[in-house]
């Protein structure tokens, strides 16, 4: 039986949809006290009443996680709101596709300043408040896609999901000395509402290369994130979980033929 983590105080980006949101939900089952935050306030609120509605202590916040002025904000608030910052999701990301040739300056900039300036904004906005009592949790959401595979229009994505886990081992040296780990998740293809506007095509084609032929839950990325909250992973630090149904095991579709 692993230590309840119920009255922990947890802040989770971009937690408004998708794996967010599913990251938020289940820390509010943990009877966590949970800041729902997103770009978009009304987002966020409707997350945190969902969270209420299990039996749950959420707050919503309305950051950006490429302001810094945000992200000092955000702790604040998780500060007055719960007395403390136990745990940081640094969820936020975003990842619209575009191809070497036709992606822009804007299209890249945006992709890294979101996804790995996003983490160290919202990391070191959170700092201070975990070294002040020597402890503290803090989870990125990677991917697979960046450090261990490759997808056509992804590039922008793929090394901004790479620069996470360069971040996260240097990071998770430095603040070792304060009681705090840094580890990462790194998602295969999960089921959210931005898999919508990939297609059908895609979502069959991602299910054929998934030795468990189907792809995972927000729920499945939500408690892998929980372990390494837990007390139970207190001397667990700078290392990175898969969570893809063993998408990334075959060496082509013709080893899933047999």
């Amino acid at each position: 039986m692993f230590k309840p983590l119920k009255g922990r105080s947890v802040i989770v980006t971009g937690s408004s949809k998708g794996i967010g949101r599913g990251i938020a939900l289940r820390f509010g089952l943990e009877q966590c006290s949970v800041l729902v935050v997103s770009r978009k306030f009304s987002e966020a609120k409707a997350v945190a009443t969902e969270i209420f509605a299990a039996g749950g202590i959420a707050k919503a916040a309305e950051a950006d996680v490429t302001r810094q002025a945000d992200m000092e904000a955000m702790a604040r608030t998780a500060i007055e709101s719960f007395g403390a910052i136990d745990i940081l999701c640094a969820n936020a990301g975003i990842f619209p596709a575009a191809k070497l040739g036709i992606m822009t300056e804007h299209d890249f900039d945006s992709v890294i300043g979101t996804n790995l300036k996003g983490t160290f904004l919202s990391v070191a906005a959170c700092l201070p408040a975990m070294k002040a009592k020597k402890g503290g949790r803090i989870i990125l959401t990677s991917s697979i896609t960046g450090p261990v595979t490759g997808y056509p229009g992804w590039s922008h994505y793929g090394a901004s999901k790479a620069g996470q886990l360069g971040f996260m081992r240097t990071a998770a040296i430095e603040l070792a000395a304060y009681g705090i780990t840094v580890n990462a998740v790194l998602p295969g293809n999960i089921v959210t509402e931005a898999l919508a506007g990939l297609g059908d095509d895609y979502v069959r084609n991602m299910e054929a290369s998934v030795p468990m032929r189907r792809l995972g839950s927000v729920t499945d990325i939500a408690n892998a994130a929980l372990f390494f909250a837990s007390d139970e992973a207190a001397y667990i630090t700078g290392q990175s979980l898969i969570i893809d149904g063993g998408q990334i095991l075959p060496e082509s579709l013709a080893a899933l033929e047999g």
